[in-house]
């Protein structure tokens, strides 16, 4: 299993999974922590860098900027705002709302957790699939300074910098980093000899940590990031586009005319306030409130020729508030609180196609209040039985607004609302009320092996499809439920070198909310977005890190997922479970990694670490096209570094991708509709160089 940073293999990892600080072993579920430097030996720059290394993980940008996050067969695909995420992101313990603007960049980082299974208990809102937390780096007692340069393939610099320590005696800590991440894109464009796809990304994240008293301690953290690259990213013509378009031969040489602009910038601030009340008790507030805008050209016909193009211009915000209290006692500890959410998101958008005669626009309002009572608590029967009980009772209601007027082909793109041809004018509300419970008991047959089984429910909020064109088409989708049963062993053996575990799970998933694109009934294009599938899901993870020598780190991370439609009730009312797959739902995941270390001299230590990933064959649509099918393949990386000094000077040169896999990870079948299928694909290989400096 990955290591948090700074651990090795036996030594106590610490993960805050159950809200509060505790070993990793002690905690009744599959938890995986990833340090900040485990992701710098292999020049992890993204969230989705961590893929490879969690089991039944799949973790990627979308199309349109968006995490495309699945754990053990459950997530969303859509990357419209009324689709929420089935995969909770959170950065510091707030909670991400929108899918665009949650691809975090890896900078300022001290772990990533990503826990799996619904985490309905403790994290509430869309975790039904599991959460994954980005940890930051907290403020210092003493000076720190730390600073990186990075180059590689396609035009890449990455630059960080960062500083930490007092300002004012230990009553008053501070903290600054700042990111900038550029690189041209994967892909060549035809159209205008242009690469299709690149990035500029200035990132910052500042916090101040005042303890005035004893017991007190309050934190104030803000942060943001601006990505303003030439072009958006287009997918591979998989087949041909209306018999006029052959497929791509390499998904990498593309042609678009649609695709100058992807814009996304977004913005925080929150304030966590922390009172010690006792030894015992600790009572906390954490207030939240984010901002985020995305304005972007999708070339949806992969053509040089303006036949499917899609606007977006989303405006979001949310603000957050949690009152939480920890009891941790002799035998009992606890952690419960209030939690409330209300987030709006404005997105204007619409199609531009003047060589298909038509132009639509449409500004879709959504607004959701959510608010939630929990408590989770862990009981010791005896020195070695441990029962744990938790439960939340969540309320939430969705407002919906939406207009859509269609134009005619020679209108000007994204024409005003108010001078079309009104079709849709919708103005809707609804309710959902959720009881999440979860019960689990742990046995520790000793210091260094421990065995637990659990019944967690998770829930994913209903809502309204922001395609509706009529009031009828825009009667709400039911909430999603997920009923979870799992049991493990965790353990370190050969005397503390090594640390591992082992789960097995039965998911039983209820009203999946689906997006497909079909056909109208004039034969045109159209998307649905409905509870159409019930699924079961089984499977076994097993991870595992090793020190096999005192220069030798040994990572292991596998696991098997058996997931299967129980219904999938199609657009003429008939079920056609038996003709697909659930996406993102490969049956093997695998990965292998090394780490060797060894000294040179008194001040001079060689890191060379590598790592083969397995990924079994995947279907990245809801249709199950056989054509957007991902076959298995296998990702390999490596890099080699010296550390100076105990690590204050680093050089170090890596590789991502080594065999230059092409894999497909995301796909539009729109062979229904407009009659063709297109590809998104990963990274091909890259290299880079990065000299750091840490004081």
């Amino acid at each position: 299993m990955p290591q948090a940073e700074n651990d090795e293999p036996g030594d106590v990892i610490v993960v805050t999974a159950r809200r509060r600080e505790e070993s990793l072993q002690d905690v009744p579920g599959s938890v995986t922590a990833i340090g900040g430097d485990d992701l710098a030996t292999f020049a992890a720059d993204e969230i989705g860098d961590i893929q490879t290394s969690v089991p039944n993980l799949t973790l990627h940008e979308g199309d349109a900027q968006n995490t495309v996050a699945y754990i053990r067969g459950v997530g969303q695909l859509d990357s419209l705002a009324f689709a929420d995420p089935g995969v909770g992101i959170y950065l510091d313990d707030v909670y991400l709302g929108r899918a665009q603007g949650s691809f975090l960049d890896v900078f300022d980082l001290e772990r990533i957790e990503v826990l799996r299974g619904p985490q309905g208990t403790l994290y509430g809102r869309n975790t039904i699939g599991g959460a994954i937390k980005f940890v930051s780096r907290k403020p210092t007692e003493t000076p720190e300074f730390t600073a990186s340069a990075t180059y590689g393939s396609y035009d890449r610099l990455d630059l960080k910098a960062g500083i930490s320590g007092p300002i004012s005696g230990d009553t008053l800590l501070g903290k600054a980093s700042i990111g900038y991440f550029r690189r041209d894109g994967f892909a060549d464009n035809s159209v205008d000899g242009q690469d299709d796809g690149d990035k500029d990304t200035l990132a910052w994240r500042g916090t101040l940590l005042a303890r005035p008293a004893e017991n007190w301690e309050f934190e104030l953290t803000t942060d943001g990031s601006k990505d303003t690259p030439d072009t958006s990213r287009t997918p591979a013509r998989e087949t041909s586009v209306f018999g006029l378009f052959d497929p791509n031969e390499d998904p990498f040489e593309i042609d678009a005319d649609f695709n100058d602009l992807s814009d996304l910038s977004v913005w925080g601030v929150s304030a966590r306030a922390t009172w010690e009340a006792s030894p015992s008790v600790t009572i906390s507030s954490i207030t939240a409130y984010r901002e985020m805008e995305y304005d972007a050209h999708l070339d949806l016909d992969a053509t040089a020729s303006p036949i499917f193009g899609v606007f977006v211009f989303e405006d979001q915000n949310q603000f957050s508030q949690e009152f939480q209290l920890t009891y941790e006692g002799d035998r009992l500890a606890v952690v419960g609180g209030l939690y409330a959410f209300v987030e709006e998101d404005v997105t204007e958008s619409g199609i531009f196609g003047p060589d298909i005669a038509f132009v639509s626009n449409s500004i879709n309002d959504q607004k959701t209040t959510a608010y939630a009572i929990y408590a989770d608590g862990t009981y010791d029967l005896t020195e070695r039985l441990s029962v744990s009980a938790g439960l939340r009772l969540t309320q939430e209601e969705k407002e919906f607004a939406r207009v859509q007027e269609f134009f005619d082909a020679a209108t000007p793109l994204v024409p005003q609302i108010g001078q079309g041809a009104r079709a849709t004018d919708i103005d809707t509300d609804t309710d959902f009320d959720n009881v999440s419970p979860r019960v689990s008991v742990s046995y520790e047959f000793n210091a260094d092996l421990t065995a637990y089984g659990s019944i967690s429910r998770g829930f994913k909020s209903g809502g309204f499809d922001g395609r509706s064109n009529t009031d009828l088409e825009a009667l709400p989708f039911d909430a999603e439920t997920l009923t979870a049963y799992e049991a493990g062993l965790k353990g370190r053996f050969w005397d503390g070198r090594g640390n591992g575990s082992i789960a097995v799970f039965y998911n039983d998933y209820q009203d999946l909310q689906v997006s497909s694109f079909t056909a109208d009934d004039m034969g045109g294009f159209a998307a649905l977005f409905t509870n159409a599938a019930e699924a079961e899901i089984f499977g076994v993870e097993l991870e595992s890190s090793v020190r096999a020598t005192d220069n030798l780190r040994l990572d292991l991370a596998l696991g098997y997922l058996d997931a299967s439609y129980a219904e999938f009730i199609g657009e003429n009312g008939q079920d056609v479970s038996g003709d697909l797959t659930p996406a993102n739902s490969p049956d093997w995941t695998g990965r292998l990694g090394a780490e060797y270390r060894r000294d040179l001299s008194t001040d001079t230590e060689l890191v060379v670490a590598a790592a083969a990933a397995y990924r079994g064959d995947v279907y990245p649509t809801v249709s199950s096209s056989e054509i957007l099918k991902q076959d298995s393949y296998t990702l390999v990386d490596a890099s080699i570094g010296l550390e100076f000094q105990d690590g204050k000077y680093s050089l170090r040169l890596a590789g991502r991708n080594l065999t230059d896999e092409r894999y497909r990870t995301q796909g539009f079948d729109l062979s229904d509709s407009l009659g063709y299928q297109l590809g998104y694909y990963g990274a091909p290989r890259t290299y880079s160089i990065t000299a750091g400096v840490r004081y």
